[in-house]
């Protein structure tokens, strides 16, 4: 089946979530890439578990929630930060590959949507300072649902407001979990695997693995 859409997951496939503490790295200290895995695993964690618990918060408050517990464990480096990095999460960068990949595929004819944990704001200020929101079609949040991926209604989302079969959707992502979830669901699966990490989730594994979207 040819593709009617493609849908790019946000944080970590079109903008890099280490963007925020990699501005401040040299206030951060020696451990800013530690400290700045560690905001995104916990930022991910309190998804998953808010989820699974049928506790919704928005993902900004999770994100805010995640980089408070990360400057507890991380005591070297100031709190006066935390505005710092949040105000920089608002317009983290784009991969360089992004805009002419987007604009390529949308010569094509086919949908261009962003599906995402990230609340309507956060996406629609990263969105808008890459300069993307000439180029999307959609932007579709969780927000709409309350219930973070990997659950099955996220990526009915896209389904049932184009009207689509899951196999005429190409899904990129680049966290496996995404697209083993994206799988499962029955969208074609395109993992971004930027930093050449082990593949998991072998019963779900993706149609394409790429390093990055300049080749899809």
């Amino acid at each position: 089946m040819s593709t009617a859409a493609y849908v790019f997951d946000a944080y970590g496939t079109l903008f890099d979530v280490h963007a925020a503490v990699r501005r401040h790295a040299e206030r951060a200290g020696p451990e800013h890439q530690r400290f700045s895995d560690m905001w995104r695993a916990k930022q991910l964690e309190y998804s998953w578990v808010r989820t699974l618990m049928g506790s919704y918060r928005d993902f900004w408050q999770l994100t805010e929630e995640a980089l408070d517990y990360t400057l507890a464990r991380f005591p070297s480096v100031d709190r006066s930060l935390r505005a710092d990095l949040l105000s920089a999460y608002w317009t983290l960068d784009c991969y360089p590959e992004v805009p002419a990949v987007l604009k390529e595929l949308k010569s094509r004819g086919a949908k261009l949507a962003i599906l995402s944990n990230g609340s309507p704001d956060m996406l629609k200020a990263a969105v808008k300072n890459a300069a993307l929101d000439v180029i999307l079609d959609d932007v579709f949040s969780v927000d709409a649902i309350r219930a973070y991926k990997t659950a099955p209604q996220v990526y009915d989302m896209v389904t049932t407001a184009y009207r689509l079969y899951p196999d005429a959707v190409s899904f990129q992502s680049s966290n496996r979990w995404d697209v083993a979830g994206a799988q499962k669901f029955g969208f074609r699966t395109v993992w971004i695997n930027r930093l050449d990490l082990p593949d998991e989730y072998g019963d779900h594994g993706p149609d394409l693995i790429l390093r990055s979207l300049e080749s899809l």
